[in-house]
């Protein structure tokens, strides 16, 4: 069964980027074949699956195009003409997303579900076993977006006092959105801490603090990452940990290796 996922938390700076990349390349190594989608304006994801490479188009204007009431800023675009190809595909984000809200602010149709008609129509729900969308840091309409196209989500967080205000305002969107009436939530895979140190007290404490607070959710909560040069030298070369060789990566391997099979388990229930 295809799967969307989102990557998301309000809270930058938790790796949410990185660990996206590297699950996507962690299911195409499982044989699946993955989308990975970046509705973050400032375009991390692309600029890693581009190699660096400039693109001019993007999903904004995908989106723009698959509404009728904004035929007139519509251009001819197909979505094949988006697409990066690559061991994982890409639908590259762009600075124009940055407009998105305020360009659909004045149309009729439901602007949460934006995104979830544009995934439907285009057929590549139809051709792909994964599409991986990376958040923007916030909470506004393109993560509400997100969320009401995805399937499952799993939330990155570090360890310390503004990752436990992320979480928070994470869980109070699902409850927002679930208000609106407009569809399911989607299901919580993994909360995932990241780049964690945990022979610091303050992150052990704050770890513990996050546990409590979300309660019986526990139960999705991933082994951390904690190979922070590891995926640091594989960023700076735009590389997935899984290109690299050298036994220094081997144990980031396997934590994103147990990733992709929690997805599994959870796509195939």
């Amino acid at each position: 069964m295809k799967k969307v996922i989102s990557f998301v938390n309000q809270k930058g700076g938790v790796g949410k980027t990185t660990l996206a990349f590297n699950t996507a390349h962690a299911l195409a190594k499982k044989g699946k074949r993955v989308l990975c989608l970046d509705l973050d304006p400032q375009g991390n994801l692309s600029y890693l699956l581009s190699r660096g490479e400039s693109r001019e188009r993007s999903i904004f204007q995908l989106l723009i195009n698959s509404l009728k009431e904004l035929k007139t800023l519509h251009l001819p675009l197909l979505v094949s003409e988006t697409l990066v190809r690559g061991e994982v595909d890409l639908i590259p984000a762009g600075q124009d997303l940055s407009g998105f809200e305020l360009t659909v602010s004045g149309v009729q149709f439901p602007r949460p579900l934006i995104l979830k008609r544009f995934l439907e129509n285009s057929g590549l729900l139809d051709r792909y076993d994964y599409v991986i969308i990376d958040c923007p840091p916030t909470l506004g309409l393109l993560v509400v977006n997100a969320i009401c196209a995805t399937d499952g989500v799993i939330v990155p967080f570090k360890a310390d006092e503004f990752s436990l205000q992320g979480v928070k305002h994470f869980y109070q969107m699902l409850a927002d959105i679930k208000d609106m009436g407009i569809g399911a939530n989607p299901e919580i895979i993994s909360l995932v801490p990241n780049m964690q140190d945990l022979r610091r007290k303050s992150e052990n404490d704050s770890l513990t603090t996050i546990k409590d607070f979300i309660g019986e959710n526990e139960q999705y909560m991933s082994q951390g990452f904690t190979n922070k040069s590891g995926i640091l030298r594989a960023i700076n070369e735009k590389k997935s940990v899984f290109h690299f060789e050298s036994k220094e990566f081997l144990p980031i391997k396997e934590e994103f290796g147990a990733l992709g099979a929690k997805i599994e388990e959870w796509a195939n229930v």
